[in-house]
């Protein structure tokens, strides 16, 4: 069980550390993949993109290893515990950790086109969704269920979409703002005040669809507790990000604003399951 909360904190870690690489200029500190430099698969001294840049890179490559080893050890849990429902889930979770190896790289040989970083992150949001759903089925054994209430299904549907719509669309401003990761990389040409307002909008959409869900359905108290935690989650997720617009997307703040995107998923995640399984009888 400890095993699985591993490898959920480190495929939110993941986001972090891919966060800190970007906001410190380092996204080419590797310049070559599977090599971190012609020659080498480590940084060498003497690098032309510098010793930092290349070891914050080449740090984030680590974890993926990490991450790796991680999911084979969550096979081998499932295995032993005879769980088909974990077993399958976290040879998905390994089949992802190699996909994001391969991203990864594409990143890197497209020089950090802002599309393939978006990619990069969007594959980190479903393997965090399928890592918080083994940490919650290794708690209790569930089976999948129907909700039988229509307006419970529309709305617990429509707050996963729309907290997922809100991280794409961040995705979005994060490719047309200032921290791409290296001062030569592509930018989006779209207009970053525009989709920074658009992604405002959709957040603000979210609220109102998680509201309606908390006082128009008849929710457990596991749920009703849960839909709390995203509220404070995405009321400070919002703060932190106005503070961070208008101030100029300060470094410190940018990586906070990532901390708080994973924490919004995976409360909102954790919500969807709250509803959509049940105890198994």
């Amino acid at each position: 069980m400890p095993i699985l909360y591993l490898l959920l904190i480190l495929q939110a870690g993941l986001v972090i550390t891919g966060g800190a690489v970007r906001i410190t200029g380092s996204g080419l500190g590797c310049p070559t993949w599977p090599e971190c430099t012609p020659g080498s698969y480590v940084p060498v001294a003497g690098q032309a993109e510098g010793a930092f840049h290349a070891w914050v890179e080449f740090g984030n490559r680590l974890l993926t290893f990490v991450l790796f080893f991680a999911a084979i050890a969550a096979i081998i849990y499932a295995f032993r515990k005879a769980r088909k429902d974990l077993l399958w889930r976290a040879a998905l979770q390994l089949l992802g950790i190699l996909g994001q190896g391969v991203l990864g790289g594409i990143t890197v040989l497209t020089d950090l086109n802002p599309l393939a970083v978006a990619s990069h992150f969007i594959l980190s949001i479903f393997l965090i969704a399928g890592a918080a759903s083994m940490v919650e089925r290794a708690r209790t054994p569930l089976v999948s269920i129907r909700p039988t209430e229509i307006k419970l299904r529309v709305l617990v549907t429509a707050q996963v979409a729309l907290t997922f719509i809100v991280i794409v669309l961040g995705t979005l401003v994060t490719g047309s703002g200032p921290h791409a990761g290296d001062a030569q990389a592509p930018r989006l040409n779209i207009d970053s005040r525009a989709i920074s307002w658009l992604h405002a909008d959709a957040v603000i959409a979210l609220l109102g669809v998680s509201l309606a869900l908390f006082v128009l359905s008849d929710l457990s108290p596991v749920t009703k507790r849960r839909i709390k935690y995203f509220f404070a989650a995405t009321l400070a997720q919002a703060l932190i990000g106005y503070v961070q617009y208008v101030q100029g997307l300060p470094e410190l703040l940018v990586i906070l604003h990532l901390l708080g995107s994973t924490l919004v998923w995976i409360t909102t995640w954790r919500i969807w399951l709250s509803i959509t399984t049940a105890e198994r009888t």
